[in-house]
């Protein structure tokens, strides 16, 4: 079988991609991608004619929980823990200088 994938097609796709690879990895690259192409070419020669068409192997259903009403944290209580508040909120350090 003629090689696919040749080390010249792989030091193509990285100077478009504007990567610098060294020619040992070019030779790298080129082997493990004519072994994921020799890989798909034996996914395609699979006999797939009575097989269903499926996007999931597993029946999914509707997983989120009903969205039920229920008492939360105190907020005075919630914010006497914290290290620092203020107006009702946490304060933080600042961490972004002034916008331009």
């Amino acid at each position: 079988m003629p090689e696919r994938i040749s080390p010249a097609d792989v030091a193509h796709v990285a100077r478009l991609a504007r990567l610098d690879i060294s020619d040992d990895e070019i030779e790298l690259f080129a082997e493990q991608l004519a072994a994921v192409l020799e890989h798909a070419d034996d996914v395609a020669a699979l006999e797939t004619a009575g097989v269903p068409v499926t996007a999931h192997p597993i029946p999914l259903q509707n997983v989120f929980r009903e969205d039920v009403e229920r008492p939360s944290l105190d907020r005075d209580e919630v914010l006497a823990m914290a290290p620092a508040a203020e107006d009702g909120r946490f304060r933080v350090p600042r961490i972004l200088g002034e916008a331009p």
